[in-house]
């Protein structure tokens, strides 16, 4: 059973989720390959890197991590937060992981949906402006499927 730094931890994941489809939702295609210029990230590249977040952090509490085998870097990245939200619900750590776990990789993963949100005005598609704190945001679900921002 997941403690409660745990299941707080797994509606941290859904809040990423959330943001990160927030702010990748109805692109246009070129955004995903966009090039704000020398040296910096493209939306594609940040995603796999936050991908790779994800996965560090399952390696850290379980050993180890199956590849995800899915191209699309969207779906990539929400797997991986699936496989995290997972661990977290049925493996015990210890608090400090699980803090060191937040002030990195996590904290890294929401740092980077930022820039994929500014990316998004650089690539002149910006996305609505919301309220999160109003958002539908569950710890269950961590898929690309997210609730539309409410009006």
């Amino acid at each position: 059973m997941a403690t409660s730094e745990q299941d707080f931890l797994r509606h941290y994941l859904a809040v990423l989720a959330y943001r990160t489809q927030n702010a990748v939702r109805d692109a246009p295609p070129a955004y995903f390959d966009f090039q704000a210029g020398n040296g910096v990230r493209s939306p594609k590249d940040i995603l796999y890197h936050m991908t790779q977040l994800m996965t560090y952090s399952v390696t850290r509490l379980t050993g180890g991590c199956e590849p995800i085998d899915v191209a699309d870097p969207v779906e990539r990245f929400h797997q991986a937060l699936g496989r995290l939200s997972t661990v977290f619900h049925e493996t015990e750590a210890d608090r400090d992981t699980l803090l060191r776990l937040l002030q990195g990789p996590l904290a890294d993963a929401m740092t980077h949906v930022g820039q994929l949100a500014m990316l998004r005005r650089l690539a002149e598609s910006p996305i609505p402006r919301e309220s999160f704190f109003e958002a539908n945001i569950t710890a269950e679900n961590t898929s690309s499927t997210q609730p539309l921002p409410e009006d």
